[in-house]
């Protein structure tokens, strides 16, 4: 048994079932168990974008307004980041099988609760329950197999797990659109529970049992967790609904800002003033970790902003179904897959600094290449560049992660993991959050300035809306209402040249916010590994 799989193990072989232990002989069963771990993240990952495409058919079914049924996306983005940070803490107090196996039942279980709701409150509770189970599957998944595997291998495994991360969020819209419009909303949801049973299956037969004295014992920090829930619910619920409720001229959103500064505070203080911590914040004294953790805040903003933005520029601009914007995605899905399959053969060889940097400039160069769009643009000019953010966005995934994670102690790779992840999920909400807000402002901005240059008295003004005039003349007798049409033509197309313009200076912020995070490659780790490098040779 090898040194890598003997710290997941145990000396122990009755730990193993009789099945994992003939593949354990053969050398594939850490294989298995990553593809296990993967399965279980990409349940989460996908779970996070399905619902997207299928709110104005949930809101219609259930009678909800529109801000009523946002909660259904709110709950289960609270309740996932509060459970993220608690991950180590959990499969240390109960055992890193049992905590994933929980997880996964729970998950499945409040899967099909949610295909069953007759209400909104009991979907909104379902969600809430799937969040609270779904945030322990993405941060143990990595953890299991930074502890399963050699140094050697960490990049093939990193691969694994990475395809499910990165393809997630374009698949999410993609099968939700075809389930919503195919079978229906409630769909999204039971198709979880085939998937589930598969993992929890395979999660029962290949993971080795707990020991009871791998278990932590002594105090809960209850008061940690408490203020830990407090700080980031409201952090996250001042993100989702902020921009609906025009942020913090809303009474409601400034609240939740004060019980984000305070809950998050109080919660720093408390973890570092005690011995027995829920969230070990200490593994920060890591510096790779620090780094890799504020880089993968910036990661999340850039990955997830830009797979925001498209679908909602292709829907509202280009009049795009949900299936169809998921559907051009896909192209840059596969080409993350490719590259996910290249990194994990060469990831370890080379200095993660450089692959991450040649990242970024992919990703810079995609944003600015985004930011061209014009009124010609369609389907063939954002072919390429979603490829190119693809292939990049796998270029910063998997040398960050092993730069970050690859050479902790393995007593903090799962609480490394889990603060890890927890900043990429943030970085998410953040970057949705900023980019909704931009988009709104900056097309305020432009309308204002647009309608300055079409005034009324503008002669190019007056020559269009006669031409308008005249043509809708020739099919009504009305003078007025031809007159009428003719305005909201130009209003209309002010307006899609207004938001046009926001989503150029969008994808502008996209490259800045690459750009200035350049100096924290700095701070880094090689994530070389000298066992990796030397295979290939």
């Amino acid at each position: 048994m090898s040194a890598a799989l003997h710290g997941l193990y145990g000396s122990d072989r009755r730990l193993l079932s009789p099945l994992a232990a003939r593949l354990q002989e053969r050398g594939v069963l850490k294989w298995v168990i990553a593809i296990t771990a993967a399965l279980g993240a990409l349940l989460e990952i996908i779970d996070t974008s399905i619902v997207n495409v299928a709110m104005p058919d949930i809101q219609g079914n259930l009678g909800a307004t529109l801000s009523e049924v946002g909660w259904i996306s709110t709950g289960y983005a609270c309740a996932n980041v509060v459970m993220i940070p608690l991950t180590a803490w959990l499969s240390d107090r109960f055992g890193r099988k049992q905590y994933l196996l929980f997880s996964l039942v729970g998950f499945t279980a409040s899967s099909v609760l949610c295909g069953l709701s007759v209400n909104l409150g009991m979907l909104i509770a379902a969600r809430i329950m799937q969040g609270l189970c779904g945030g322990g599957l993405l941060a143990k998944a990595q953890s299991i197999l930074f502890e399963t595997f050699s140094k050697k291998e960490q990049p093939a495994a990193q691969a694994i797990f990475g395809i499910g991360v990165i393809a997630g969020p374009a698949i999410g819209p993609v099968l939700g659109g075809y389930l919503t419009d195919a079978l229906g909303w409630r769909w999204i949801f039971f198709i979880n529970l085939p998937v589930g049973i598969v993992a929890v299956l395979m999660t029962l037969v290949f993971l080795p049992r707990d020991t009871r004295g791998e278990l932590a014992q002594g105090r809960v920090d209850w008061l940690g967790i408490g203020l830990l829930t407090v700080g980031l619910a409201c952090f996250q619920t001042m993100l989702e609904e902020g921009q609906q409720d025009d942020w913090f001229s809303s009474r409601f959103i400034t609240l939740m800002a004060i019980g984000a500064a305070a809950g998050l505070a109080g919660f720093i203080w408390r973890e570092l003033s005690i011995d027995y911590p829920a969230v070990d914040l200490r593994v920060l004294r890591h510096r790779s970790l620090a780094a890799g953790s504020l880089y993968s805040l910036v990661l999340g903003m850039g990955l997830y902003g830009v797979m925001f933005a498209i679908p909602i520029f292709v829907q509202d601009y280009l009049s795009f179904s949900a299936t169809q914007s998921g559907l051009l995605l896909m192209p840059g899905a596969l080409a993350s897959a490719f590259m996910m399959l290249v990194m994990g053969r060469i990831g370890g060889r080379y200095d993660a600094r450089l692959l991450i940097a040649l990242g970024a400039s992919g990703m810079i160069a995609t944003a600015l290449w985004l930011a061209q769009i014009n009124p010609d643009t369609g389907t063939g000019s954002l072919f390429w560049p979603l490829v190119l953010r693809g292939l990049s966005t796998v270029m910063i995934f998997l040398p960050l992660s092993l730069a970050t994670l690859g050479n902790l102690p393995k007593t903090d790779v799962a609480a490394g993991a889990g603060f890890y992840n927890l900043t990429r999920q943030m970085g998410s909400s953040i970057g949705i959050a900023l980019i909704t807000t931009a988009l709104a402002h900056r097309e305020t901005v432009h309308r204002a300035i647009l309608a300055e240059k079409v005034s009324a008295g503008a002669p190019a003004t007056l020559q269009r809306l006669q031409l308008y005039e005249h043509a809708f003349a020739a099919h009504s007798a009305d003078p007025v209402g031809a007159h009428q049409q003719a305005l909201r033509l130009i209003d209309s197309a002010l307006n899609a040249q207004s938001l046009l313009l926001s989503f150029a200076d969008v994808f502008r912020y996209v490259a800045l916010a690459f750009i200035a995070t350049v100096p924290l490659l700095l701070l880094l780790g090689q994530g070389r590994n000298k066992d990796a490098a030397a295979a290939a040779h």
